[in-house]
């Protein structure tokens, strides 16, 4: 095949040895108590069958399966949404829910939406009486912009009796990629900002 004249460079490259179009992923699943899970990593684009329905989605889930016999890795987004993959394997994807919420929210947070990789034991964040969004793992760079979150870790380093200098050194050392790392929600109701943090 010869390329007409007007075209140079790339358009040339690409006549000759034409490329295949990139796949589009279809959309995920909506879960409101982890807005954007590709972002904050918890879902990854896969070629790969879901372990769970055996479809190939696009996508898998990346986060933590606390459950005896399920899969621990290649479950899609869309048997976490649906139910399926907490119904079969009688699986969750968080390990608790903190505060006092209706059972639904529980059952949705643990069951129902992609979890997120901590250091420790991940644990989901509760505020007017609903469960809280995840954004991300936050290090003290990301949370500048959020103070709220800042005055909420430094109630957390409180109820641990660290002494005033030893809190606020703690919060200049968080890291997103390394520990101690914290963990960034907002509140679905007033859109407070709360995080927590561990390390190892």
């Amino acid at each position: 095949m010869v390329p007409p004249r007007v075209l140079t460079g790339q358009a040339i490259s690409s006549a000759v040895s034409p490329q295949p179009e990139p796949r589009r992923r279809p959309l995920l699943p909506h879960f409101p108590y982890h807005p954007n899970p590709v972002a904050t990593g918890s879902v990854t684009p896969s070629d790969e069958p879901c372990a769970c329905c055996g479809q190939e989605r696009g996508w898998l889930y990346t986060g933590p399966v606390y459950a005896a016999d399920a899969p621990a890795t290649g479950i899609c987004p869309y048997c976490i949404a649906l139910g399926t993959a907490a119904d079969r394997y009688h699986a969750g994807f968080a390990d608790t829910v903190e505060g006092d919420v209706p059972q639904d929210v529980v059952r949705d947070i643990l069951g129902r939406t992609p979890g997120f990789t901590a250091w420790q034991s991940p644990y989901w964040l509760t505020h007017c009486g609903d469960g809280a969004a995840f954004l991300g793992p936050a290090g003290t760079k990301e949370l500048t912009a959020y103070p709220d979150a800042v005055d909420h870790l430094r109630r957390q380093c409180a109820a641990w009796k660290w002494p005033p200098g030893q809190v606020e050194d703690f919060l200049g050392s968080l890291d997103k990629d390394g520990g101690p790392t914290a963990y960034l929600f907002r509140c679905r109701v007033c859109e407070t900002h709360l995080a927590y943090a561990d390390f190892t």
